[in-house]
């Protein structure tokens, strides 16, 4: 996370740092929670958003951040909505359309951040309708269907982008 604040103009660290950001947060062992809220008060979100939004046209930097946005997101329970509401109030909903936009051909970046939009639109409580309809007021819906018809052989981005589908209408 230091690394990220300190070279913010650097693709090649933000891209790096992503990865291990999505690293940190992914698996389903007893102390990923510890590891994913350890880099959530370190900041992770805004940096995260703030890679996405200085390198826009770098595919490589928009996968990992989305991928690891999704791995930040995700969770069951009052710690995974949490993090899902941080995560919009850190602007990432307008930077995974964006990115979802700008790499229509990349199906690593299209896979990531449907991933990213499943995660977040997580919940049925009040916030997580609240996330729902944000996605939505976003622009989510039509490149989650477009993603889906340019990417018709790739089960990965079909599987994500109907899990993003489902959660933001349910």
């Amino acid at each position: 996370v230091a690394a990220m604040g300190a070279h913010p103009a650097n693709a090649a660290v933000q891209q790096t740092a992503c990865g291990a950001l999505r690293n940190i947060a992914c698996g389903g062992d007893a102390q990923r929670e510890a590891r994913v809220q350890a880099a959530v008060d370190a900041g992770a979100l805004s940096l995260l958003v703030a890679a996405m939004g200085a390198h826009p046209v770098d595919a490589a930097v928009q996968q990992v951040a989305c991928g690891a946005l999704g791995n930040i997101a995700c969770g069951e329970g009052a710690q995974g909505e949490a993090r899902s509401q941080a995560a919009v109030n850190a602007g990432a909903l307008l930077l995974l359309v964006t990115a979802m936009g700008a790499h229509p051909a990349n199906a690593g970046v299209q896979e990531a951040a449907c991933r990213a939009l499943y995660s977040i639109a997580a919940g049925e409580d009040a916030q997580g309708e609240a996330r729902k309809q944000a996605a939505v007021d976003a622009g989510a819906l039509p490149l989650l269907v477009t993603a889906m018809g340019a990417h018709l052989a790739d089960a990965a981005v079909q599987e994500r982008a109907c899990n993003a589908l489902g959660n933001i209408a349910c």
